[in-house]
């Protein structure tokens, strides 16, 4: 029997949601990202300990700051990712720049300037930016100017309009962390695929999509669980963990496809403006709740990672 994985496959792109060398050689995904989070993997990755410390020396002596040193670590554990996979690696403006539009504009460009000093162009990142008000705006100036964006911590409908009206080019709604907030507030221990709050929300951005030929890129993330990743087969793309690879390829059987351009229906077009999605945003309390958590934990990690590069400059 054909694995799981394999017949995902071959009807969605396959990313991994890791920043370790090893375990993207492994799965050998299209596409790659990395975070606050998964870089801090990467400094414990025995595999990027040669980078690690490559990258140190150089700043050292360069009179680097940590907090400099961390961004061009970032900007080397992804050129590393992107001479593995063929597509492209999702790189994270800092969250502490969520509410800042200027700002990511700005970080987001010295992202891509460190690429292309390493060799990688620009049509090789997306540049990850979290989907605040601010952050929707930062990425229609960038995608302007020919840098595509992920826009991520993606929990709600008003969210995936806002990005799709500012022509990001890729969205990450967030599953298991709306179905964590749903099972915490309806004290419910689990879901049926079907009635999972996380699917049911990436089921109906996908739909809205489609039903108004939006071009922006539909990419689950933040999986906890093969069933959740096997209730949206056919979405565009799904960024999964290794562990939940390593389940997907184990497994045979047959998977059937969720999600299809074909039956998405018709989903009248929603109009919005700043207003608007501030006020929609502000009646859904698990969406502020998880994007301003998601936020928190982002820069907690963006933090722990300077400071742990502080400690290895002595």
């Amino acid at each position: 029997m054909t694995p799981i994985l394999d017949q995902l496959r071959d009807m969605t792109v396959v990313v991994a949601d890791t920043g370790e060398v090893e375990a993207v050689k492994a799965h050998a995904p299209v596409d790659c990202t990395t975070n606050p989070s998964l870089v801090l993997g990467a400094l414990k990755d025995p595999a990027s300990e040669a980078l690690v410390a490559r990258e140190i020396e150089a700043g050292q002596k360069a009179g680097l700051s940590p907090e400099a040193v961390c961004d061009a670590l970032t900007v080397a554990v992804g050129t590393e990712l992107a001479a593995l996979v063929p597509g492209r690696v999702s790189t994270e403006v800092d969250a502490c720049l969520s509410f800042d539009t200027d700002g990511s504009v700005a970080r987001a460009r010295n992202i891509i300037a460190d690429y292309a000093a390493r060799g990688v162009n620009k049509d090789r990142i997306l540049i990850k930016l979290a989907s605040t008000w601010e952050g929707i705006r930062a990425a229609e100036v960038l995608q302007d100017e020919g840098i595509d964006c992920n826009l991520t911590l993606l929990f709600s409908l008003a969210q995936a309009v806002a990005c799709a009206d500012a022509g990001a080019f890729l969205i990450s709604p967030f599953v298991g962390r709306i179905t964590d907030w749903y099972k915490k507030a309806e004290g419910v221990e689990t879901y049926a695929p079907d009635q999972d709050p996380g699917v049911k929300s990436v089921r109906r951005i996908y739909a809205y999509y489609k039903a108004n030929d939006i071009d922006t890129v539909v990419m689950g993330a933040s999986f906890r669980s093969t069933e959740q990743i096997k209730a949206l087969a056919g979405c565009d793309r799904l960024t999964i963990a290794p562990k939940l690879l390593d389940q997907l390829g184990s497994e045979t059987g047959s998977l059937p496809r969720a999600l299809s351009p074909d039956s998405a229906g018709e989903v009248a077009k929603i109009a919005m403006d700043e207003k608007t999605f501030r006020w929609e945003m502000n009646s859904d309390a698990m969406a502020t709740e998880k994007l301003a958590e998601g936020i928190r934990n982002f820069d907690a990690d963006h933090k722990k990672l300077i400071a742990l590069i502080g400690d290895r400059m002595g």
